[in-house]
């Protein structure tokens, strides 16, 4: 009896999920009620999937708002009905009009206008499909007004907002945080009404005593509703049925596709390749996978005529018929990945493709699924309150002090030592936390939808400028709603980049085929680098971790590369598998101690369990499960479906089998806590696989062409490192690194021979207004041959050209950065409104005569750091004082155990929390050659020598080894002081730059 409940979509504003609605409703006696959030449909379908657990028949709709102002409240007849409440809401969303202040005529919908709402319109005719809402509060009036002779018109609108009071304060507290105002200045229209509670039926009812007519009409209005989707067992997939004219011909297609790939993929095809394709393809039709397929193909075809690189993984590696028609790289037979844990008849879902494409093509990409595909959005995700925002936002709303406000969130105080204000804002800070704030888009998710989107939901058109859903992955699951996955990432651009200017720069290297990762993983030299660690820049292979792991690891091989790709993930580490790995790989002996049983089970990894397939193997040859049900065991170890009946029941099978073959309940313990604390966070084999792939694409380039592939990391933002140690990479690779150049430079990194110029980008102060001109100027009328020339042809300022000459952009003219800004000065009138037309006739300049100005390397290096962030010099030559010892990194293996001082540049630093929840700190540091050594601060040193920034220390400890890989337990380090600026010292003292070389 209830047509107009909120939940906390109603985004600050509601005050309680959809679940807590039911609850209370069924406490209450409810049977039958609507869910009917402000302008939003986020909670509508898990309201109906949840709904029959507690015995009530749902009804959804839209409480249609202009801001706080209700004008009428929609409720859907039916399916078809919803659909046109999201069409409705939706054309209003994605124009950013105002509702108008009556409803339209809409089929299988019905409209509620609020009695308040009545009176304002002054409205006495109503559709067939039109109600006045009466509420509680509206009785007292109704009486006296007119429209008490409305007797089939009018319904029982008992809005449902809050539980009790704390509710209420919460609501007023979200409204002022909307409207970005104090609470105490908050607007009573913009709050809702303290009344809009939920009566249990019977104090309900005897409310409506004097006119049942009301409550009858509410009865019949809610019985001619019924909305249904399929959920759990009995869902069916929402997505398109048919890519093609029909099923037949889509199969046929998708085996034309085999045919034409398979010879491609595989020289010599053997009995298993046949096999397994067979069953594949029989499979994928049964369970009607095939225009899933067809559509991921059809995708990546779209992106390989564009010759855009992409990567295809998620368990879709594991299929042999994604590999044969090209959505992945990775060959299930050579990894011996198991098809169960793409598709088998437990899962009906499809398959999971994640495809990722260059950040620069994946908006491309997307924007042709909207145009080639009808019924298509993308999916939403929900940003909540974190705490520390809530307590930010709450104490803007009581008035706090920024002072009071920045300690509430750091927690730097004590309970008894805070107002009763303050301790307010920490009340309703934890209520308010976890609350959806606003909506926002998945980070990769496509809807491709059999029937149209606002079937479903209505739409947000968010700045990418693609319709977007109201609802998150797992509701879209739940109901049958299966995303596709186009990711975007930096590492396929880097590859991509590193190509064309390769092809620039070295045009005698011709064609680069980059798809024959076949030879780059035998190729010597590409594992000579990775089992060195040597791979920065690669994807996924360049992080300290990484490298460490595979220097322990000894990798040297593509199946090496896979395992440590999730050998390295937290579920193998936490279930302490990771060093026991490490030990049964590079010791042979120890593989003895395995489990027999296991080993056989796992012999290429000794044994242990290091990708999620190893679940599905030990639950099937271990315990005796069937492939479809080990695959059940796998996802409910991820938390989705720990609940779920399904779960429980493998679960128990799972250990009575154990039990039924003789193992012992310690075995079976031990082996199934390897599996709860490891499944949830592993890779998929396949997953492993497709990374690897992409990191020998980016091995070979590093290898072979490393300048021009590191000016790629360099122009797509870097990786895990500052775009400083990439610079400084490069150079050890044997660049010559200039700053920012007038006749070299763009606004991105160049190269040209083994000269890379840094791009004006860099130059955070430089306007973009300036770069274009100078670059526009240059393309058109060529380089420039002086300062004078560049002052003819480019309007600029004194203080723009400044930048230019401070950072050495000038340095082609051979004259003195000095000399050149006095000339500049004296030359440039900035005040003076200069004509940026090209001039027929160059005007005379007047040539100053100035005296010697000194000039110092070291101004060079703080102008350097002021204006691109960094020095090129190395800091080692900025350090004011002598080093105390010349023990290099390479030294470390030599003085293992004992205690080395060694001098570093921070490359990296992080914090680790110890399981008694302190503090311990990694740092990564290069030495004088340019080594990396890596040094522990445990928890007892870690706060007393923090690491402050960039720079040399001194790092004091002594030498641990483990696995072959050497690293510093620090006692103590000290960061080294800088040189002064020599135009900041009294009496400055300068050298010259013959005397100290350059910084090439």
């Amino acid at each position: 009896m209830y047509l107009n409940c909120h939940s906390y979509y109603s985004l600050r504003f509601g005050t309680f999920s959809e679940v807590d609605l039911l609850e209370m409703a069924k406490g209450f006696g409810v049977s039958c009620l609507a869910l009917t959030d402000i302008n939003n449909t986020s909670a509508c379908l898990n309201f109906i999937r949840t709904s029959k657990a507690y015995g009530i028949k749902p009804v959804v709709g839209i409480d249609f708002r202009n801001g706080a102002e209700q004008l009428y409240v929609g409720l859907a007849k039916n399916n078809e009905g919803f659909k046109a409440l999201n069409d409705f809401l939706s054309l209003h969303s994605h124009t950013s009009q105002d509702l108008p202040k009556e409803a339209p005529e809409l089929a299988n919908t019905y409209f509620i206008y609020p009695f308040e709402k009545v009176l304002q319109l002054e409205k006495t005719e109503f559709k067939p499909n039109e109600y006045i809402g009466i509420s509680v509060e509206n009785l007292r009036r109704l009486p006296f007004s007119k429209y008490k002779s409305y007797v089939e018109k009018l319904v029982i609108q008992q809005p449902v907002t809050f539980r009790n009071k704390r509710d209420f304060n919460a609501h007023r507290l979200l409204r002022a945080i909307a409207n970005n105002t104090l609470l105490s200045r908050l607007q009573q229209t913009e709050e809702g009404s303290p009344s809009e509670k939920m009566l249990p039926m019977k104090e309900l009812l005897a409310v409506y005593n004097d006119f049942p007519f009301i409550a009858e009409n509410t009865k019949k209005l809610l019985s001619a509703c019924s909305i249904n989707f399929g959920f759990g067992e009995s869902r069916t997939s929402q997505n398109q049925h048919v890519f093609g004219a029909s099923k037949e011909t889509d199969f046929e297609y998708l085996n034309e596709l085999c045919s034409i790939g398979l010879p491609k993929r595989y020289s010599t095809i053997t009995n298993a390749v046949t096999k397994r394709l067979e069953v594949e393809l029989r499979t994928i039709r049964e369970m009607d996978f095939v225009s899933y397929f067809l559509i991921n193909h059809e995708i990546v075809s779209y992106a390989n005529s564009k010759g855009y690189l992409h990567v295809g993984r998620g368990s879709g590696a594991n299929s042999i018929v994604a590999y044969i028609i090209g959505i992945t790289d990775v060959d299930p037979i050579e990894l011996d990945l198991y098809f169960e844990r793409f598709i088998n008849p437990y899962r009906a879902s499809p398959p999971d493709f994640d495809i990722d494409f260059s950040w620069k093509d994946r908006a491309d990409v997307t924007a042709h699924i909207f145009k080639r595909f009808k019924n298509t959005a993308l999916l939403a995700t929900y940003n909540t309150f974190k705490y520390r925002a809530v307590v930010r936002e709450l104490g803007k709303v009581f008035g706090l002090p920024k002072e009071e406000i920045d300690k509430l969130c750091k927690g730097h105080f004590s309970v008894n030592d805070i107002d009763e204000m303050s301790k307010l804002v920490l009340k309703y800070s934890a209520l308010i936390k976890g609350f959806p704030n606003y909506i926002s888009v998945h980070s990769a998710g496509i809807l491709i939808l059999e029937k149209p989107i606002h079937y479903y939901s209505a739409t947000d058109l968010p700045p990418k400028g693609f319709p977007t859903v109201q609802f998150d992955m797992n509701i879209a699951e739940d109901v049958g709603v299966f995303k596709f996955d186009i990711l975007g990432q930096r590492g396929l651009a880097k590859i991509k980049d590193a190509i064309d200017i390769i092809k620039e720069n070295r045009p005698e290297v011709g064609d680069i085929d980059i798809t024959q990762v076949e030879k780059f993983k035998v190729d010597k030299n590409i594992n000579k680098l990775l089992s060195q660690g040597r791979a920065i820049g690669a994807y996924y292979v360049e992080s300290p971790a990484m490298r460490g792991l595979m220097s322990k690891l000894e990798v040297d091989n593509y199946l090496g590369l896979v395992a440590a790709s999730s050998v390295i993930r937290p579920g193998v580490s936490s279930s302490g598998m990771k060093n026991e790995y490490i030990r049964r790989h590079r010791d042979p002996n120890r593989r003895k101690q395995a489990n027999p049983i296991l080993a056989d089970i796992m012999p290429e990894t000794y044994g242990i369990m290091v990708y999620q397939e190893d679940v599905l193997k030990v639950a099937n040859q271990f315990a005796d499960l069937d492939l479809g049900e080990a695959d059940v065991l796998r996802r409910g170890m991820s938390g989705k479906f720990r609940s779920r009946e399904e779960f429980t029941r493998v679960e128990n099978k799972f250990k009575a089998n154990c039990k039924a073959k003789g193992y012992t309940d310690q075995l079976t313990t031990t082996v199934w806590e390897q599996i709860a604390s490891f499944a949830g966070y592993a890779f998929a084999k396949g997953h492993s696989a497709s990374y690897a792939v992409e990191s020998y694409q980016s091995m070979y380039l590093k290898c072979y062409y490393p300048l021009e592939f590191m000016v790629a990391v360099l122009n797509n933002g870097g990786g895990f490192y500052s775009a400083e140690h990439y610079i400084h990479e490069a150079r050890m690779w044997g660049a010559s690194i200039h700053p920012p150049c007038i006749n070299n430079s763009n606004n991105h990194n160049i190269i040209k021979g083994k000269n890379i110029y840094l791009g004006f980008g860099y130059l955070k102060n430089l306007e973009k207004l300036v770069i274009q001109r100078l670059l526009t100027e240059r393309q058109l009328y060529g380089e420039f041959s002086s300062l004078d020339d560049f002052i003819d042809r480019i309007a600029i300022s004194i203080e723009q050209l400044s930048i230019l000459i401070r950072i050495g952009a000038f340095s082609f003219t051979k004259l003195q950065k000095n000399q050149l800004h006095w000339q500049a000065i004296f030359k440039l009138n900035s005040s003076k409104k200069r004509n940026t037309n090209p001039s027929l006739f160059k005007p005379t300049h007047r040539n100053f005569e100035l005296p010697v100005l000194e000039h110092s390397w070291l101004e060079d290096a703080y102008d350097q750091m002021e204006l691109l962030g960094f020095p090129l010099y190395s800091y080692f030559d900025l350090i004011s004082e002598k080093l105390l010892s010349n023990t290099k990194a390479a030294e470390m293996k030599n003085n293992a155990y004992k205690d080395v001082l060694l001098y570093g540049i921070l490359v990296n630093t992080r914090f680790n929390t110890t399981k008694n929840n302190k503090h311990m700190r990694f740092s990564t540091f290069i030495d004088q050659e340019g080594t990396y050594f890596d040094v522990v601060h445990f928890t007892k040193v870690v706060d007393k020598y923090p690491i402050t920034g960039i720079g040399v220390y001194a790092c004091y400890g002594k030498v641990t080894e483990e696995f072959g890989h050497f690293s510093i337990a620090a006692i103590w380090t000290r960061k080294i002081a800088l040189q002064g600026d020599p135009r900041a010292l009294d009496k400055p003292t300068f050298k010259s730059v013959k005397e100290k070389g350059t910084h090439n």
